[in-house]
């Protein structure tokens, strides 16, 4: 869902000239409305989010151990096994 702005530009999708021109204002509407994209030659070549959604959505939510025991296969079945051939020797 893209509706036109002002100005005849999509709202949240501004060219390279326009987001160079206009700074503030898309950092202003990315804090306000969320994301706004960049376009160069009328392909999307980068995103502006707020500061803080991007600590939101980038903040590690646990542990690689509390990813697997949270994991929906965790009472599937799924048998693993370790491997007890020698190791592959590997020159530090």
């Amino acid at each position: 869902m893209t509706t036109t702005g002002q100005e005849g530009h999509m709202a949240g999708s501004w060219t390279v000239a326009e987001a160079k021109a206009r700074f503030s204002e898309v950092l202003d509407r990315a804090g306000r409305d969320g994301p706004q994209t960049v376009t160069r030659h009328g392909r999307p070549t980068a995103v502006i989010v707020d500061a803080d959604e991007w600590e939101r959505r980038a903040r590690r939510t646990g542990t690689l151990a509390e990813f697997f025991a949270n994991s929906p296969l965790k009472d599937s079945g799924l048998q693993t096994t370790r491997r007890r051939d020698r190791a592959r020797k590997v020159r530090l």
